[in-house]
């Protein structure tokens, strides 16, 4: 599991000073890349490689509003992968409390084609070791 702090600022926010909902996918997005560096791996070397990872499904359960200027931490969790995808588990706390979890399938593509491939065997190893050690 990775973890990331983030500070929720006005652009985050609607009108009344809550987390506009989209919002939480942008911190998804985040952590899964923070997760992705903790591992020694960032979309620029994964491009290089001709390498893609997109979503493919995605679930969403909010719980609590997140407000402006508030702490958050995402965490990040990759599940056992499969073939071409690999589901996460994440969620957005403040001070300990589930504000939103996020269920994403993320996929690995050929980034000239489109089309599914298999993931590389160095980051379906970092995966599958994160999956054991939950």
């Amino acid at each position: 599991m990775t973890s990331l702090d983030l500070r929720v600022y006005i652009e985050d926010t609607d009108a009344g000073g809550i987390v506009y909902h989209a919002n939480y996918l942008n911190y998804l997005e985040r952590g899964r890349t923070e997760w992705l560096r903790a591992r020694g791996f960032d979309q620029h070397s994964l491009l290089s490689r001709n390498i893609a990872l997109v979503v493919r499904r995605l679930e969403c359960q909010y719980r609590l509003p997140a407000q402006l200027d508030d702490l958050l931490t995402v965490e990040s969790r990759a599940e056992t992968p499969r073939p071409y995808t690999v589901a996460f588990e994440q969620q957005v706390m403040r001070n300990g409390k589930l504000l939103f979890r996020g269920m994403v399938d993320i996929a690995c593509i050929d980034a000239t084609r489109y089309k599914p491939a298999r993931w590389p065997e160095d980051l379906l190893s970092a995966m599958t070791l994160d999956s054991q050690n939950a």
